[in-house]
Order: C-alpha cells, then structure tokens, then sequence
C-alpha cells in the first residue's frame, strides 16, 4: 500500500498518525508511507525519529482579521495546495490521510480532485474547522469521541474508533509496584497524584502546584509532579524563593519530564492534566479518576469538550484555567483520594468509555477502502 500521511503542529497531531504508519506497516511491510507536514510543527522531530520520510508545504490557520500578515499567510497557504498537489501526483498513494493541522486542507481536497481515497481521523470531542469543512470531500472519517459524530454534519461516512495510544492499562504485582514507586523516592503508605500539563509544562497548574506545596497541604498524599522541560527551572527558582529545595520536598518528587509515564500513569491514584485528546483517551483506557484543567484559548475550545466527556460520566472534576487555585485544588484532591469508594466509581466509570484495538480497526477500514479503489 502507497500512503500519504497529513499530519503538522503538535503531538496530538502527529502521534496517531505515526501509530497509523506503524500498524500499515506492521500489516504490510513492503507498505511506502510518506508523511506530508510544515516546516514549523514537531513532525519534522517526531517523523523522521519515527524512521518515515517527511515532505513540507506552506500551511496557516487563517484569521478573519484583514492584515497583511494573514494576507501573506493566505498566499503561502493557497500555494501550499499547488505544493500538496505535485506530492501526490508523484508519489501516487493509494490512500491519504488526514490526522490533524492546518495541513489537512491542501491535503485533502487534493487527493479528492485527483480522484484518491481519503480518511481523516479527528481527536477532539469538537471537531476543528478542517474536518468539518472537508467532511463532504473525505471518504471516510474515524472520531475518538462519540460525542463528535453529531458536530460533523454532512459527512460521507463517520466512524468510531477512538484514538491511537501508546499507554496501557497494566496491573503491577506488589514488589513491581513498589520499585516503581521507591524510585521515585515516595512509598506506598499514601495515595499518589500525578500532576502534569504536557511536554511544554502548564504555567497555572505549576504555580497551583507550587502553592500546594509551600502550604503543605499534601500532608495525606504524595506528588509525582512533571513540570515540563522548559518550566522547571523556573519552578526550582519560585521554590527556593520560598526556602524549599526541589529535590527535598516532603511526600513530592518534581521532574522536568517523566519518561516511564506508562508505569507512573497505572500507579497513581488520582491524575491531574491538561485534557488534550490523548491525555483523555488515556485516562479512559486505564481507568482513572481525574481532575482536569482545560487549556483555554484553544480552537473551539476543544480540551473543554474532551474533558466534559469524562465529566459528564462521573469520572472527572472539571477546574477552569481561571478558577484554579491551591486550597480549591486541594479540596477536590482530598475528596477523591481520601474516599476509596469515590475514586473506586470514578476509576471504573472512565473504564467504560475506554477503546481497544483502535490502531486494528482503523486499517481495516483504511483496507476496505483501498480495495474499493
């Protein structure tokens, strides 16, 4: 199978179209996959790392406001189709995909004038304006939310197959679980909560964070808190501010980022996020309580609807950006962790929303499409 995967910007982008990649690949090794993308976005880390060729094209989101930076952007945009356009009369896919980004728009609607089959996979419980304006174009469209189908309208075909994640759900035997947690420095005499808000770290719930530690208000619970890279200096600088050594805190270990997230993720008790598609589908499929603190200003504020997904099933607590704060933060923390048979139902409640087999489904329909052709 010849492919071409769309997919710029961010992980939430690129990730599940690497995990796409990866299971074409698994399933038809002779596959050529090609990932088309920016020159801007993390792709030109993550798709090359991941061992696939990566093509570039200009692509903005556009503003409604008249300036001659977004005249310029639209110029660059509507050349990127041109440039979409020349990919794939070259390479000649049997099937693009969208994933995610600006770039699905090029992508896309050039495949479909040159008669190729397409599929977008959409992450967000609100789809972003890309897919719902391509919808009619695109052949088929896969959602990680149920709650999206009905916010696609006019759409050929929509089906539900959840998100592609690489965190599984894991039962750890006692002596593994210990060693998890000893090499954290912490033990397993109190409940754990992880704290983090994504790979670039999240300024409001780290100063939330850095309160509840000066306070000492985790006196009935421990912290594995990740900062992200680019704030944890500047937390280990507000900390000794207030006389406290990063490295020495009671019942908390702060890291800049936590590579055996898999591992800390099944141990903890209680998790607090950002609520980014992936970070929800990853509380779903492990069966954990959460609280989460969407990012605002985000596209149709989208991290709101995916965390209302596991709210309005009992299995979240929902702080607004602008609303949080430590004593608050603390409250709901001790309501959930502190009561094993609210964390209990909240745990088994985002169980039931969790997908299996989601990289499985998504080739076979991608198969049956290409069969089609």
């Amino acid at each position: 199978m010849r492919v071409i995967i769309a997919a710029a910007g961010t992980g939430g982008h690129i990730n599940p179209g690497l995990a796409i990649a990866n299971k074409i690949k698994e399933k038809e090794k002779d596959s050529e996959i090609i990932f088309i993308g920016t020159t801007r976005g993390l792709e030109n880390d993550l798709v090359p790392r991941a061992g696939y060729k990566l093509k570039t094209i200009e692509a903005y989101g556009l503003s409604k406001q008249i300036s001659i930076s977004n005249l310029k952007k639209m110029y660059k945009t509507l050349k990127g189709f041109g440039e979409a356009k020349k990919i794939i009369k070259e390479f000649k896919p049997d099937v693009v995909i969208g994933t995610g980004g600006y770039i699905c728009g090029a992508t896309i609607t050039s495949a479909h004038k040159l008669n190729i089959p397409t599929v977008l996979h959409e992450s967000n419980a609100f789809p972003g304006k890309a897919v719902k304006m391509l919808a009619k174009k695109t052949d088929k469209i896969f959602v990680s939310f149920k709650d999206a189908i009905e916010r696609i309208p006019n759409a050929n075909k929509i089906i539900f197959t959840g998100t592609p994640v690489k965190i599984r759900k894991k039962e750890y035997g006692l002596n593994e679980k210990e060693k998890i947690v000893k090499d954290m420095g912490l033990n397993l005499l109190k409940p754990i909560v992880l704290i983090f808000g994504g790979s670039q770290g999240a300024q409001k719930i780290n100063e939330a964070i850095v309160g509840i530690i000066e306070k000492k208000l985790n006196s009935k619970y421990q912290i594995i808190w990740a900062t992200g890279p680019k704030q944890y200096d500047i937390i280990k600088g507000e900390l000794e501010d207030r006389k406290i050594k990063i490295t020495n805190i009671e019942n908390t270990k702060i890291v800049p980022y936590i590579y055996n997230m898999e591992e800390i993720m099944n141990i903890s008790n209680l998790i607090i996020a950002r609520s980014g598609a992936m970070t929800v589908t990853e509380i779903a499929n492990l069966g954990k309580p959460s609280i989460l603190i969407p990012l605002p200003n985000v596209s149709g504020n989208h991290q709101l609807y995916n965390a209302k997904v596991l709210e309005d099933i009992g299995a979240a607590n929902i702080i607004l950006n602008n609303e949080l704060e430590a004593e608050s933060l603390n409250e709901k923390i001790e309501s959930i962790i502190l009561n094993k048979k609210v964390e209990k139902q909240m745990g088994e409640k985002a169980l039931k929303i969790s997908t299996t087999n989601v990289e499985e489904k998504i080739y076979k329909e991608i198969k049956e499409l290409v069969g089609k052709k």
